[in-house]
């Protein structure tokens, strides 16, 4: 007599066919947020600068100020438009998950973080003994770019911005806790809540440049190969983001 089916190999089978297809969608989204979106958005730069060039001088200085406020708008659509499309190719990346030295991926991402945006007195205080953990490196380096990133741009109104990365082993002694403090300005622990959300934002763009995305990014690569981000901060009292993930 033969063996019945397992209905668990039935069940992992039609989970893949679904991820597959979420995939799909995801590619089909990205191509659509990169590409089909763009064109119009390019048409109203351009035909505002157009606008601006020709009839400028025919135009009131209100006038002039509802072009450069189109112009800017949309091109702060496409900065936007770029931040949905990143988000969207996380989902969709391959994974290679194995041992990660952790004091290498902590420093590559220090050394991208400062060719980007140099902060002149910025003290990197980074612990020796980061142990192994088990990620995705190149998901994790970029991870941890967007995290430093933010320490150092919040920082940077300090006399002397102050980064300290340092690692302790969980509760449960299966995860590693990286933890990056910073001496920045903070954040209202009352809107705790909006740290996670798609373009929240907790300072104003005049106060720091940004659309919010960082910190859902970088929960979204984490959560990839089963690691998480939690955040702790005061108003005017520094920030501390944890990495927590598995140890190797």
């Amino acid at each position: 007599m033969a063996d019945a089916p397992d209905p668990h190999i039935a069940t992992i089978a039609a989970l893949e066919v679904e991820l597959a297809a979420l995939r799909a969608d995801i590619q089909d989204f990205t191509y659509a947020v990169s590409h089909d979106l763009r064109a119009p958005l390019r048409h109203i730069v351009s035909y505002a600068q157009l606008v601006q060039e020709d009839a400028g001088p025919l135009l009131s200085v209100e006038v002039q100020e509802f072009l450069s406020t189109i112009t800017d708008s949309a091109r702060h659509m496409g900065v936007l438009m770029d931040g949905l499309a990143a988000l969207s190719r996380v989902g969709a990346l391959l994974l290679d998950v194995g041992p990660v030295d952790l004091h290498e991926v902590v420093q590559a991402a220090r050394d991208d973080v400062v060719a980007r945006s140099p902060v002149p007195a910025v003290e990197w205080q980074i612990a020796s003994d980061l142990p192994m953990v088990q990620a995705d490196a190149a998901l994790l380096r970029q991870a941890l770019v967007q995290v430093l990133g933010n320490a150092l741009k919040f920082s940077a109104p300090r006399a002397q911005a102050v980064v300290a990365i340092t690692a302790v082993l969980a509760e449960n002694g299966q995860d590693v806790c990286l933890r990056v403090h910073d001496n920045g300005v903070g954040y209202n622990d009352a809107m705790q809540a909006q740290l996670f959300r798609v373009f929240g934002r907790l300072h104003t763009s005049k106060q720091f440049e940004g659309i919010g995305m960082g910190l859902v990014l970088t929960r979204k690569m984490l959560a990839r190969f089963g690691a998480s981000v939690s955040l702790q901060g005061a108003l005017d009292a520094g920030c501390c983001v944890e990495l927590r993930l598995p140890r190797a």
